[in-house]
């Protein structure tokens, strides 16, 4: 990680926290958007009070009711990755948005670069064939709209998920999953991007202690 963040590791003190204060275009901004886009949005369904995007994870609950819709609509050998490919972002007019946000007051995006599901919105060299240049809409998500939300005067950041669910490497050998897989692709969407935010989530199942 020290490759990454040359300031060390945080530690578990507040000491170690304040010595990394908020930027304050961060402090005055109030108000930004966060964006949960992927695959998961061609089922788009969740029942009430659980989260749409874990729809691949809900489906492996054989008596739930993710997988009780999904057989119902899309029959018991449709897969989640069979998804993939008609997730077009047909709608996906990037100056649009962006000019949606600025009107709406927003100062800063965040968008799901990856969630637990492991797609990524950009052409990750880690996620072959599993990112959106690769297949469905062929195009580079995260960066179309970060130029465009950069061009409007709006702070840009992303979401990351540290996990993949269904990874064979991270369930393999999460510490090499974290080397060949999580480190570079952080450091392919930073360098790529410069984003102002990153949101990292997923840690639960391997916490620092």
């Amino acid at each position: 990680m020290s490759r990454l963040c040359p300031a060390g590791p945080y530690e578990a003190t507040w000491e170690s926290l304040d010595a990394r204060a908020n930027p304050d275009w961060f402090n005055d901004a109030k108000f930004g958007i966060f964006i949960h886009w992927g695959v998961y949005a061609v089922p788009s369904w969740s029942p009430k009070g659980e989260y749409s995007e874990w729809y691949w994870h809900s489906m492996g609950k054989k008596d739930g009711a993710t997988w009780k819709f999904h057989v119902q609509t899309y029959g018991e050998k449709f897969k989640y990755q069979d998804f993939a490919p008609m997730f077009k972002a047909e709608l996906f007019e990037p100056k649009h948005w962006a000019d949606v946000f600025k009107r709406s007051g927003a100062k800063y995006i965040v968008l799901t670069s990856k969630h637990h599901d492991g797609f990524c919105l950009w052409p990750s060299a880690q996620s072959w064939n599993w990112n959106s240049m690769d297949i469905g809409p062929h195009r580079d998500l995260c960066g179309e709209l970060t130029e465009a939300v950069r061009a409007a005067g709006i702070k840009m950041g992303f979401y990351y998920s540290l996990y993949e669910w269904f990874n064979p490497l991270y369930l393999a050998d999460p510490k090499r999953y974290v080397d060949e897989h999580m480190l570079p692709q952080i450091k392919d969407l930073v360098t790529r991007y410069k984003p102002d935010i990153v949101w990292p989530d997923g840690e639960w199942e391997h916490p620092s202690d």
